[in-house]
C-alpha cells in the first residue's frame, strides 16, 4: 500500500480523531486534564468520531511512537502540552524527530510574540534585541517542526488574532496545541473554520444525542436496550446505558446523525424504560431527592 503523504492527509475528509495529552504533571496528579474532555465535546458537535485519547509523559520516545501511530490511524490528531520554554517541554522536538523534520525558528511567530506577549514582572529588563537565557527560553516556543520540502502554508496556522501562539501542523494532520486550557480551547475553536469543509457533514451539524432519565436499574432495562440497539444499528444509531452511582435515576442515550429518526424513537424508549427525556442527567434528581 502506498503511504499517504502529508499533503494528502492535510486535505482528505475527516472521519476520525485522536488526542495525545503530554505531561508528567498530568500523570503525576499535579494537574487535572480538562483538554481531552473539551476536545471530545468539540469532535462530537462536529460529527468527528474521536477514537482514542492517550496520556503520556514528557518522554521523547513515547511522543515519537504515539505521534507516528496516531498520524497513521486517524484523520485529525491533536496534541496538548509540552510546548513551553523549559527543558521538559519537548513536544516540538519529539514530533520533529518522529517525522525526520528540522526545528525552524518561525519569524512570523517571533514577530507576533514580540507584539502580543507582555514581559513578565520578574523580567523588567528583558529585551528581544539582547541575547540572554530568557530570550533563548522564549525562542524554544517558536522553533517549530517544519517540512522544508513543502510550503509553509498549512504547516503553521495563526487562528486567533489576539494570540501569538501558532498551531504547528505536522505530517498533514497532527495539530500541536498548548496545555493551558484557556489557550487550548481558543486555538481549537479557531481551527474549526478550516475543518468544517472537510467533514462528512459539510454543514457541521454533527451528531445528535438524546438523553432519557430512567428510575429503573441497568439490569432491568438491559434486555430491551440490547434488542433496541440491534434494531437501530443499521440506521447509524448507538444506544447507551449509564449508571449514576448514589442516585435513584440512571441514563439512557440515543446517538446518531438523523435527528428526525432519533426523535421518532423517544416515545417508545420512554415507555420501555419508564423514563423521561431530559436535557441534563441531573435534571430530575431534585424531584427524587427533595431533601438535598
Amino acid at each position: 500500500m502506498t503511504p499517504v503523504t502529508a499533503e494528502e492527509k492535510s486535505k482528505r475528509m475527516i472521519h476520525t480523531a485522536g488526542c495525545i495529552i503530554i505531561g508528567d504533571e498530568v500523570l503525576g496528579g499535579k494537574t487535572v486534564d480538562t483538554n481531552s474532555a473539551y476536545l471530545a465535546k468539540f469532535c462530537f458537535k462536529l460529527g468527528m468520531n474521536l477514537k482514542r485519547i492517550e496520556v503520556i509523559g514528557d518522554d521523547e520516545g513515547e511522543i515519537v511512537e504515539a505521534a507516528r501511530r496516531m498520524s497513521d490511524n486517524y484523520d485529525f490528531v491533536v496534541t496538548s502540552g509540552g510546548i513551553g520554554p523549559t527543558h521538559d517541554d519537548i513536544t516540538y522536538q519529539s514530533v520533529a524527530k518522529a517525522f525526520e523534520l528540522k526545528l525552524v525558528e518561525h519569524q512570523e511567530a517571533l514577530d507576533r510574540m514580540k507584539k502580543l506577549s507582555k514581559p513578565h514582572p520578574s523580567q523588567p529588563n528583558f529585551s528581544y534585541d539582547v541575547p540572554s537565557p530568557a530570550l533563548e527560553a522564549k525562542k524554544r516556543m517558536i522553533r517549530l517542526p517544519m517540512d522544508t520540502s513543502r510550503d509553509d502554508e498549512g504547516q503553521v496556522l495563526f487562528v486567533d488574532e489576539s494570540l501569538w501562539v501558532p498551531v504547528s501542523v505536522v505530517n498533514g494532520n497532527i495539530h500541536i496545541l498548548p496545555g493551558v486550557p484557556r489557550l487550548f480551547e481558543k486555538l481549537l475553536e479557531g481551527l474549526k473554520p478550516g475543518l468544517v469543509p472537510r467533514l462528512t457533514d459539510p454543514e457541521g451539524k454533527g451528531v445528535y444525542r438524546i438523553l432519557i432519565s430512567t428510575p429503573m436499574a441497568e439490569s432491568a432495562v438491559a434486555t430491551y436496550l440490547t434488542e433496541l440497539a440491534g434494531e437501530v444499528e443499521s440506521k447509524g444509531v448507538k444506544v447507551g446505558s449509564y449508571p449514576r452511582w448514589g442516585r435513584k435515576r440512571n441514563s439512557v442515550t440515543l446517538v446518531g446523525r438523523d435527528e428526525d429518526y432519533l426523535l421518532s424513537l423517544v416515545e417508545e424508549v420512554e415507555k420501555n424504560v419508564q423514563g423521561k427525556r431530559v436535557e441534563r442527567e441531573d435534571e430530575m434528581d431534585q424531584s427524587d431527592d427533595p431533601d438535598e
